[in-house]
């Protein structure tokens, strides 16, 4: 059996998040789904899988369905297909932030960097006056990264702020393109530059995943793989799947 995968995210005002947690959890389990979801004040972000019907069936209730009311109508989603199912069982968590930053100015609801489509993408890397910031773990830039981006050796996406503090200036950094795995990184990263005085902060929209699925291999500027948060471990161009089990690497989601 064929599993679909969905990645999804979506900043929104969710000041109920906390009762959406039993209903959702019992709807996914509802549709045998598995894989993890995280709830928080600011928004949702998860990864799923399960067969294609109840994959569909889940978007459709996020999107459209009661529970959310339509508060999540804008969903950043990527769908990808796994052999084999990746996720051992189905977790539905309470967080502070869907992504762990500790920057309360950093709010991607009021204010974000500019969206670039990967049609795009190579375009604006490739300009000498543009800095590539891979905003990812250093372990997830050890396996795959865009050509001449820069590594901001952190162990976890919540020592950001510490990298941008000690090495980024607005007066020096005049435009700054980030990229993430799924886009939901870049977003807060986002608008932490923007609040902290950065004049042009443009981020890769869908993040690796989706420039890996709409850009032809022949035209990629990226190389290696893109590490992803389930036991797949890593995606190719067209996003096929590589690499180990994630319980053999050890490394825990970040997005």
């Amino acid at each position: 059996m064929i599993h679909k995968v969905a990645a999804f995210y979506q900043f929104a005002a969710l000041p109920d998040y906390r009762a959406l947690r039993e209903p959702l959890r019992a709807f996914c389990a509802g549709l045998a789904l598995k894989g993890s979801v995280l709830l928080a004040q600011e928004g949702i972000n998860g990864t799923i899988a399960g067969a294609p019907e109840a994959i569909d069936a889940f978007v459709r209730e996020l999107a459209h369905g009661t529970l959310f009311g339509g508060r999540l109508n804008n969903l950043e989603l990527k769908f990808s297909t796994a052999e084999a199912m990746p996720f051992g069982r189905l977790k539905v968590r309470l967080k502070k932030e869907i992504v762990t930053l500790g920057d309360e100015a950093a709010d991607p609801t009021r204010q974000v960097g500019t969206y670039v489509a990967a049609a795009e993408w190579n375009a604006l890397i490739a300009a000498p006056d543009t800095l590539v910031l891979d905003t990812r773990n250093a372990f997830e830039v050890a396996m795959g990264t865009f050509e001449g981006a820069v590594d901001p050796e952190i162990k976890s996406f919540g020592q950001f702020k510490d990298f941008a503090a000690e090495q980024l200036d607005p007066a020096k950094h005049r435009r700054i393109a980030m990229f993430c795995t799924g886009g939901i990184r870049c977003e807060k990263a986002s608008a932490h530059l923007l609040a902290r005085g950065f004049a042009e902060v443009y981020h890769l929209k869908g993040g690796i995943l989706k420039y890996l699925e709409e850009v032809p291999e022949a035209q990629s500027r990226w190389r290696g793989e893109c590490f992803v948060f389930d036991e797949r471990v890593a995606l190719g161009h067209g996003l096929r799947e590589r690499g180990l089990r994630e319980q053999e690497l050890g490394h825990g989601r970040d997005e």
